[in-house]
């Protein structure tokens, strides 16, 4: 885990008790998560696993890798033709390379990027294009050496691979794994104006924008034109570069660089605006490393800073005061003190209109947005010192887990997508656990029920019904030796989630759904 500023006092919300994950011999969770397989083993030369993302179609799953030998790994996925209940089961017991030969399921290693970025690569991010015979893989990598890469997949007709280089080495290739199939992930672009370290990337929902953020304090957004995004060539995997020149394989252009944190910017994530902000389509929200979380809002083509959520600091000003500040992030409507150090990480809801923050200080906030009507009709103080536009909506901090991984920084958690059906939240910290959180009805209880109440400013403290209850669903005690850099749901198997980690492992996991 990257160093961080120490834990300051509690935040101002009211807790109630919480049951910490603890080791036991026996599952106190109604469900339970199951290791299928190790594609990459503890690594004990010291080069950590930084960060995972799945295709929109999870076929592919790529991991970079720390120094020392920095790199990022790609596997394809042939899923088990064998129902779950037929296929083998893991004893935690056994060693790592029993468990990667176990599953039913087969991931194969088929490409390692070596070359192009000279610092450690801190993030990936597939685009969101298929991998269908008719569209191929666009993954962007960055690095710590102040750059953002994009790749493209080239693939033979079969797509297939030599075992010989499933051990994740090779001879004297730049971007090739396999010397016999003309399989490769090739540099197409390369992304520059951070000053120095890039700590996360993020595209939007349709491909047509790459936002990039980092230890100078800023993010960046491009606007992109690749193959098989819309605005792009169209491509196959027999003619990659559509009807165009072999050297136009897509086009990219700075829309704007936001600044506005007064420290590193951990994490960024697209997501809907639902017409409640700006009148772009899409918002982006982005949490640093100065214990607060933004909103950014686009409007006339210009991004602006529409909302600044949690922190304490008093200088932030809490109005907008004429609506688009071109990037300038000293707007926007502030919401009282809700983590009290640096936010790690960002998972938002299918449906974006709830999500969730986790921060050094081990807690997990859960957020939900609000319309502008709403906002007049539940938040009526928000039109005095919190002035905002009349149209915008507002978010609030509704509930937390102030212990979700028994006061240990949370650093990553992912929403499982709608089509998994169980609509659960799976979170990874520095206690080396892997936590799976279900939400509760009113009508039901449980031990490890937590909620928190916001009384930061904006809240609604007598909107009940807003209160979120969540209970422990699983856990995997130990999952890694070390930190739970990353964890990711698979995008179509609801059942399935990768997790990496500072031992350098890179796991695939089972989630068994319980009563």
């Amino acid at each position: 885990m990257e160093s961080s500023p120490p834990t300051n006092q509690n935040p101002t919300t009211e807790t109630m008790p919480t049951t910490s994950p603890s080791s036991s011999s026996s599952n106190p969770y109604p469900s339970k998560l199951q290791q299928i397989s190790t594609l990459s083993s503890t690594n004990l030369s010291g080069s950590p696993a930084w960060a995972a993302t799945f295709s929109i179609d999870g076929q592919y799953l790529a991991v970079c890798f720390g120094n020392p030998g920095t790199h990022v790994k790609i596997w394809k996925y042939s899923p088990s033709t064998a129902p779950p209940s037929a296929r083998p089961s893991i004893n935690n017991t056994q060693k790592e390379k029993e468990v990667s030969n176990s599953s039913g399921d087969e991931w194969k290693l088929i490409a390692t990027i070596r070359e192009e970025h000279t610092r450690t690569i801190r993030s990936v991010a597939f685009a969101p294009t298929s991998s269908s015979s008719s569209q191929i893989p666009i993954l962007a990598t960055a690095s710590f050496d102040g750059k953002v890469l994009i790749w493209e997949h080239y693939a033979d007709a079969n797509d297939s691979f030599n075992d010989d280089y499933n051990n994740g080495y090779y001879d004297n290739d730049d971007y090739l794994d396999d010397s016999n199939n003309n399989s490769t992930f090739e540099p197409i672009a390369q992304l520059e104006g951070h000053e120095n370290e890039i700590k996360c990337l993020a595209w939007n929902a349709t491909g047509s924008l790459l936002a990039s953020c980092g230890r100078d304090k800023t993010i960046w957004i491009w606007e992109c034109f690749l193959p098989g995004t819309i605005g792009g060539a169209e491509t196959s995997t027999t003619n990659p570069y559509g009807d165009g020149d072999d050297d136009d394989r897509g086009e990219f252009e700075c829309l704007a660089v936001l600044q506005g944190h007064d420290g590193d910017v951990k994490s960024i994530t697209f997501g809907p605006s639902h017409s409640q902000w700006g009148e772009g389509e899409e918002v982006l929200y982005s949490a640093s490393y100065d214990d607060t979380i933004k909103v950014w809002a686009e409007e006339s083509g210009d991004w602006y800073c529409a909302a600044t959520l949690g922190g304490g600091n008093s200088s932030i000003p809490q109005s907008l005061a004429g609506g688009a500040g071109a990037g300038n992030g000293n707007g926007g409507t502030t919401i009282g003190p809700v983590h009290a150090s640096t936010i790690w990480c960002l998972g938002l809801t299918p449906g974006g209109v709830r999500f969730f923050s986790g921060s050094e200080d081990g807690s997990l906030a859960i957020w939900k947005m609000y319309t502008a009507s709403e906002r007049k009709r539940l938040f009526p103080n928000s039109n005095g010192n919190n002035a905002i536009c009349s149209t915008d909506g507002l978010w609030s901090c509704v509930g937390t887990l102030p212990e979700a991984h028994s006061s240990y920084a949370v650093l990553s958690v992912h929403c499982a997508p709608s089509r998994a059906g169980h609509g659960r939240i799976v979170s990874g910290g520095g206690d080396n656990c892997i936590n799976v959180y279900r939400e509760e009805t009113l009508l039901s209880s449980s031990s490890t029920t937590s909620s928190t109440t916001n009384s930061g400013s904006g809240s609604n403290n007598n909107n009940t019904l807003d209160t979120p209850q969540f209970a422990l669903d699983a856990v995997a005690d130990e999952a890694h030796d070390g930190d739970v850099n990353d964890v990711r749901w698979h995008p179509i198997d609801g059942t399935m989630l990768v997790s990496c980690g500072d031992d350098g492992a890179v796991k695939i996991w089972r989630y068994i759904r319980g009563g």
